[in-house]
Order: C-alpha cells, then structure tokens, then sequence
C-alpha cells in the first residue's frame, strides 16, 4: 500500500453501503480515506493485476470533493454523505467528466449539467468517483456486439474469470450494458453504481457478476440526461452489494422531475427499507413460469445448464422453506415477449457473427424510439462536440471504421432510416403489440390469474416480458455455475430475479431480502483481496 493510497479503518472490498455509512458515522473512516482506498483498488485491479477496465474515467475531482465532505455525518437529510459511488458513462454529469455512452465519436463530449439522478447523488452528499465503462451505446450499435465492449475504453472483464478469452472477447462475459457498473461492485471498486437498463441491462451485468440490482419501474426514477435507446423502457437503477443498499439508494433517486412526464404517475413508500424482513416470504405466492407438465412452454428455465437448473431447484426450495407459496405454472406462449410486428430485420454486418451478411430481429420500438431520443439528447444535453445527431455519429464511425467499428454499426445504420418524430404506424403498431403481449397477455395475466405477489426468473431470462411494460425487477445472488457452451470456465454468479407489477419495489425488496438473509448466496471474486 503506497501512502497516497493507505486504506480506510474499515476494508472497503466486500464492505456494504450500510456498513460504510455506519463507519463514517461513527468516524471510524472518513470520505478521503474511503475515496483514497477505492482508487488504490481501481489503479490496482481495474488498471493493471487482472485488469477489469471496468472504471472508464475517474473524476478528477473526487478527492477535493471528498475532502469537504470529511466533517459530514451521513444523515436524514444527506444519507449518503461521504460515499463513493461510480456512475454508468451514459448518465451526464455537469463536471470535468466527459459524457460519452463508451463511443469514440462522443469521446470528447461533455454534458451541460448533471442528470436529475446525479445531481440527487450529489445533494445526498454521495462523491461521484467517476464514470463506469459500459456496451458502446448500451448496446444498441452493433448486432451481436459482446457485452460490456466499447470503441473508447475495450472489454470489460468479469472478475470471476478476467483472463479467459475466445478470438475476440472475453469467454465469460461481464453482462451488458451496464457492464462496468456491476464489475466494479463485484469487485470493491466503489461504494456502489448507478447502471441503466432498456431490457436486460441491469439484470444481465447483474446475474454474471454476483450483485443486486433493482431495475424500477419506467418513471420512478428521472430519465432526464440519460443517453437513451427507448424512452418507452429506459431507466436508471442501483447496483449494490446487499438488498438493503439497494434500497437506500433507492430512497434517494426516486423521485418526480418536471422533465420527464413519465415521473408525474411515480408511486413510492416514504422509505424502501422499512419493509426490508427476514420473514418477508411468508404468505407470499410466487409465480415459477416453469411447469413440468408443460416442458416444451418454457424459455425462461429450460435453457439452463444442469448445474444452473441445480442452482434454480436449491432457490425454490429455499422460497417454499421460507414460507412461500409456489405456483408452477407457464406463461402462455402468446404472452412471452412480444407480438407480431414487434421487430424488424437488419442486416447483420459485424465481422464477427456467424449470422454476418444475414437479417437478424431487432426490436422495432428501440429502432424508432433510438434516433429520435438520442437526437434530442444530443440536441439538448451534449455540449463540446460536433456530434449533434444520429447521423453524426455514423459519419464519424465510418471515417475513423479502423478504431470505432470493430462490430460494425448495423442497428444505428437501420435506425437512421426512420423518420425520426415517431410518426410512422408501424412503430405505433409495435408499441402496441409490445404491450398486449408482455403486459396484457403476459405478466398482468398472468399474475392475475394465480394471484401472485411476483414471479422469479433465473438471472436475466425475464427481463424483457417485465421491460416492455416497464415493470420492475429486483435480482440477488443465487449461486454459481460455470462452463460457456463448451468452454470449460471458473465458476461465476447465477442470479434470482423477483418481477412484478408497476409501483412494487418494496414488495420485490422484501422478497429479495428475505432470500438474501436465509442463502448469503454472494461469494466475492478470487484473487482480489483488501490491499
């Protein structure tokens, strides 16, 4: 340990927030000590040991910031005082931190101000550490891009297998989008992060790197400033070590913004972690989408590797021990994901697919929705850039291909065809088919009709029949499998996530807690241990 660096009086790897915010209060520790101890784990493990690059950039000024924090007790009203958090590099900050969703052609982009939910973070007195590597453009670039790959920083690297690679990419992959947010939680590089996801991209990093995630509701927490894809499923979440952090960030970033019409509905307890109970199961009736009489209706579990349905089995088990009722019924096929008319095909041109030079589905709403909401951002939030449109960024992309298109740029190449203003009856049609498919005739039947508290998926399989509707999911660490097709591989995490209907975060946290106290399934990655 060098002396710029000399660690807190409490080890920061595998701490949790309430742990840390309980260290400040008390002045065993203090925002510089903790500030100072994650970027010595950052320059130790994110920049050189394994490499995770999972830290694109940190704030410059994190130390200063930290320093007057110091004298500052966490508090009701700045329960994060002292705290340093990493945010997803598609959330604008109004600092010296460029804003640049991991492309090349925003490398130099700034944004005009904070997004409300940094600017939240901030006034809970939270240290913004610096910004989280992430899927070049959440993933909306490239068919078949790896996730947690991006033109401006590289692979991110899953910290429970970091150096096993096929070809091109990592074999164990870090998740995506929110790659570098869940790997730097994994792996004690931050207090905790703030991700986004569209459909998956909170529960995927989530589920591969062994941390809880909470992806609310469409409208709990602000849009605003946030680099989109769909405006009709976007939004921010958590990304935390424990249940209860999670729910304490919460508590801060939910909240109503002028900005963003789809916050005028927000429904939201005082504070999530009042429901948090050891016995939160009891009663419950969970819905398992897996009937074994029914064993050809089932894309969620029947996908799984035998140790992954092992790991699946010991968590139901441990639902039913808990006091839940357990309904094991499938979801009607017609009720899956989506309807006809719900996407269209776009030519696959990354040179590393096996389908290149084929037509693959891509989400007709992402589509439409992708160049209009990322031309207002551009319009309205980037300052410092010559990149004012879609358009721009395919230009760019084409003339510098040999750094920025590794994977190629197919879906922004199919969305710049659009119109643009949302206009066209097929988009509308879409979103509608969307609609009646995952909420009508999916979750909300079937929900309503085995009157359910919630439904659990293994990892990240149910994220887009809960993400169409914008409904929210909380997942926790399960287990752990391993193997990649055939691959051979360390083990890595396997996730439980609890979905339910709009507005239900506390009931999912009290679910979620409830298995997280009985299994302390989370085991943090090998080989990083408290410098």
């Amino acid at each position: 340990m060098t002396e710029s660096s000399k660690s807190a009086r409490i080890a920061v790897d595998n701490a949790s927030l309430a742990d840390l915010r309980e260290a400040l209060t008390q002045g065993r520790a203090t925002s510089s000590e903790l500030t100072q101890a994650y970027l010595a784990r950052i320059e130790a493990y994110d920049r050189n040991g394994p490499g995770l690059n999972s830290v694109r950039v940190t704030n410059p000024d994190a130390l200063s910031i930290a320093a007057g924090l110091d004298a500052v007790k966490p508090s009701a009203e700045r329960p994060l005082a002292g705290l340093p958090i990493l945010v997803k590099d598609n959330i604008a900050t109004g600092d010296r931190q460029p804003t640049t969703a991991g492309s090349l052609a925003l490398a130099g982009a700034h944004a005009r101000d904070d997004a409300p939910v940094v600017r939240r973070l901030r006034d809970a007195g939270a240290v913004i550490l610096g910004k989280a590597n992430l899927t070049e453009f959440a993933n909306v670039l490239a068919m078949g891009m790896p996730s947690g790959y991006s033109s401006i920083a590289g692979y991110v690297r899953n910290p429970y297998s970091p150096k096993l690679m096929d070809d091109h990419a990592p074999v164990v992959l870090p998740g995506g989008s929110s790659a570098g947010s869940a790997v730097a939680v994994a792996a004690g590089l931050c207090a905790a992060a703030i991700g986004t996801e569209t459909s998956g991209s909170l529960l995927s990093p989530a589920t591969q790197n062994g941390v809880v995630t909470v992806k609310p509701t469409v409208g709990l927490i602000s849009r605003s400033g946030i680099i989109p894809i769909s405006h009709s499923q976007d939004t921010a979440g958590p990304m935390t070590r424990t249940v209860r952090d999670s729910a304490i960030l919460l508590n801060v970033l939910a909240a109503r913004d002028p900005d963003d019409p789809a916050t005028y509905l927000l429904q939201r307890p005082e504070d999530y972690t009042a429901s948090l109970d050891k016995d939160g199961l009891k009663g419950a009736r969970i819905g398992v989408p897996s009937d074994p009489a029914d064993p050809l209706n089932d894309p969620f579990y029947g996908p799984l590797s035998s140790r992954g349905k092992d790991v699946m089995a010991q968590a139901i088990k441990v639902l039913e021990d808990l006091g839940a009722f357990v309904v094991r019924a499938a979801i009607p096929a017609i009720g899956w994901i989506g309807g006809p008319g719900t996407t269209m095909p776009v030519l696959n041109r990354n040179p590393f697919s096996p389908a290149k030079g084929t037509a693959g589905p891509a989400s007709l709403v992402f589509l439409y929705e992708l160049k209009r909401d990322l031309n207002l951002y551009l319009r309205d939030w980037a300052t410092r850039t010559q990149i004012k449109t879609m358009a721009d960024v395919i230009a760019f992309n084409t003339a510098n291909a040999d750094r920025a298109l590794r994977y190629g740029q197919d879906l922004f190449l199919a969305a710049e065809q659009t119109l643009g203003d949302l206009s066209e009856p097929e988009y509308r049609s879409a979103r509608a088919m969307d609609l009646m498919a995952a909420k009508d005739r999916g979750m909300d039947a079937y929900m309503s009709q085995h009157r359910l508290d919630a439904v659990v998926f293994p990892g990240a399989s149910g994220a887009a029949i809960a993400a169409k509707p914008g409904y929210p999911s909380v997942q926790v660490p399960a287990g752990f499998i391993s193997g990649v097709g055939k691959t051979e591989t360390p083990d890595y995490p396997l996730g439980l996530t609890f979905a339910g209907r709009a507005w239900s975060e506390a009931t999912l946290l009290r679910l979620a807690y409830a298995y997280e106290q009985a299994t302390q399934a989370r085991r943090p990655p090998p080989d990083l241990p408290a410098l």
